[in-house]
């Protein structure tokens, strides 16, 4: 794939907060950089960015119906109602469900009350109920002679649902954090950053950090201890990066926090993953939670049931959580049989129509996908043709549902919202959606998707872009430099691990081709006096030209690299290309 590279330029203000963070922090003017690109203009601001603080999470009774909310499940604990807990299938649902689930049997058990008389939770299957509040759902509550539901990670737009629930005697805490609709449901209290009513100073929450912020404003309330609530931060560092939430503000704080619980007391269940992951003890970062462990929870829903997810994350049982998470692993690894198999079929669908050169987007369908990968195929047909995009598959009914994925910069929330009145559902962010509509509004939907789509993106927002942070050179990349980029963790978005330009690099002793099929190509290069290693993956290609002497430009990520008990900084390439005297790319 061809890439533009946008290099950051400082402002000349920026560039005198650097000299000054340079002069007071004693650090070097590369590592003053980066922290000025992240908006850092104090040595105190910078000081707080690298030691985040619990202290700093914001009041939760900011949040509007807050007090509504913990006034009514303190109302269900002490009258001893039975609560039911109500999630999405996807990480961001069944670790909210965990972590709520977890919260609860706490409280009620140290009142001398079973929890399990109290407390239930409720998972829908994905293919007979689909996402949000269901009917099945409410129903079950009813036959369990619940008196409350808590709904996470869904129920902003579940106007009939709730009010069907409200018709059973039963009523409804929503904490959600999608887009809400123009009308909100009947709840006793609606919990979502996003209402315009709302003025909680953080919007980027995820599902399982509204429910969060439900417990944590309970145990304020009633002078519960906070220490109660720190292991639970474990489950929602798994949401923030797993939902692709914004790592800023108090994500960043919850995610820091979560992880270092993750690294030193995981929850039994997480930690049996962990094992089949094969992931290194305390090695945890987000990366190892979006691509090894993210991807085997989400696998319970996408092939089997989002409860099976549930049961791992609250056992304490060592023997069940090694056998769930080696059926969760088998679930994986169908589950990547099956969207390799999609992906391919989707590639050749659209390898077969004539007139898919020159449209903007990309709507594809076929009745017999499998409906728990559509959402990985349209990130996989994303990143090959960098068009909005849409996988659909057919439902029940006539219904046909499916998942979309953006490209940098383009809303296509607001692109399928534009053909609202031909869905019979959708919901989702702005780089990220699922909807359902009926099969014979189809063509009309892709001709409409696609008139949008065309209309409102841009150019550049059709050429994949990597975003710079600044050109380095060899010297600038020293151990103490490498420990302020450290400090900079978590990453994720709204805080994208730097992305480094080295111009000119020339073989140093052993560059070469690597892999079982010679595809990747090891660097080792210099620019005279310095010299670094790294990996470049698919990139072999390259190998021949820099052996015989010719120059590169290489983007890469850094990081540490331990081999036979020695740890050195490496590059990460992301890419890389001829040097040519003008440097533009």
């Amino acid at each position: 794939m061809n890439y533009n590279w946008n290099i950051r330029c400082l402002t000349a203000v920026e560039q005198e907060v650097q000299q000054q963070l340079e002069k007071e922090l004693n650090i070097s003017s590369a590592a003053a950089r980066m922290l000025v690109v992240r908006g850092i203009q104090t040595a105190d601001e910078a000081r707080a960015f690298v030691r985040p603080s619990l202290d700093k999470l914001h009041d939760p009774f900011l949040m509007k119906d807050m007090d509504k909310a913990v006034e009514r499940l303190h109302k269900a604990i002490t009258q001893g109602e039975k609560i039911l807990i109500y999630g999405d299938y996807d990480v961001d649902g069944t670790t909210a469900v965990a972590l709520m689930y977890r919260f609860l049997d706490k409280v009620i058990q140290e009142q001398g009350t079973k929890s399990k008389d109290i407390i239930d939770y409720y998972i829908p299957d994905r293919y007979t109920e689909g996402y949000g509040v269901s009917q099945q759902g409410i129903d079950y509550a009813a036959e369990q002679g619940c008196r409350l539901i808590i709904t996470l990670d869904c129920g902003i737009k579940a106007v009939e649902k709730v009010a069907y629930a409200n018709s059973k005697g039963i009523d409804v805490i929503v904490c959600d954090h999608h887009t809400p609709g123009d009308e909100l449901p009947d709840a006793v209290a609606v919990l979502n950053m996003k209402r315009h009513d709302c003025s909680y100073p953080y919007k980027d929450l995820s599902g399982c950090g509204v429910g969060f912020k439900l417990a944590q404003a309970y145990t304020q309330q009633y002078g519960l201890p906070f220490d109660n609530l720190v292991p639970l931060l474990q489950l929602l560092a798994m949401s923030i990066a797993s939902d692709i939430v914004p790592i800023t503000g108090e994500n960043r704080i919850l995610a820091y926090y979560g992880i270092k619980q993750l690294n030193t007391q995981p929850f039994t269940g997480l930690s049996a993953i962990m094992q089949v992951a094969g992931i290194e003890a305390k090695k945890i970062t987000i990366n190892e939670l979006v691509y090894k462990i993210g991807p085997r929870i989400n696998a319970c829903g996408r092939m089997k049931s989002g409860r099976a997810a549930v049961e791992l994350l609250l056992t304490d049982d060592p023997d069940f959580a090694r056998q769930q998470a080696e059926e969760v692993n088998q679930h994986n690894e169908d589950r990547r049989d099956c969207d390799m198999e999609t992906t391919k079929e989707a590639l050749l669908q659209l390898q077969e129509d004539p007139n898919f050169a020159n449209r903007r987007s990309t709507v594809v369908y076929a009745p017999h996908w499998h409906k728990g990968v559509v959402g990985i195929v349209a990130s996989r047909l994303t990143e090959t043709y960098y068009r909005p995009t849409i996988v659909l598959t057919a439902g029940e009914d006539g219904i046909i549902s499916g998942s979309a994925r953006s490209v940098g910069g383009f809303d296509i929330y607001a692109a399928i919202d534009s053909c609202h009145d031909l869905l019979t559902n959708f919901g989702g962010h702005k780089y990220a959606a699922g909807l359902s509509m009926h099969v014979e509004d189809l063509p009309e939907f892709q001709q409409r998707f696609e008139t949008y789509v065309a209309n409102h993106i841009r150019e550049d927002q059709l050429q994949p872009t990597l975003l710079v942070e600044s050109e380095l050179q060899l010297s600038d990349i020293t151990p103490s430099f490498f420990n302020v980029l450290r400090h900079l963790e978590p990453f994720g978005p709204g805080n994208s691990r730097p992305l480094f330009v080295s111009r000119r690099l020339i073989n140093h002793r052993d560059t070469r081709a690597v892999g079982k099929e010679r595809e990747h190509l090891r660097l080792d290069v210099t620019d005279r006096v310095n010299a670094i290693t790294g990996i470049a993956f698919g990139r072999a290609d390259m190998a021949e030209y820099i052996q015989n002497g010719n120059a590169v430009d290489i983007c890469y990520e850094l990081n540490e690299n331990t081999f036979n008990h020695y740890t050195s900084i490496q590059m990460m390439v992301q890419d890389l290309v001829p040097s040519l005297e003008s440097d533009s790319h």
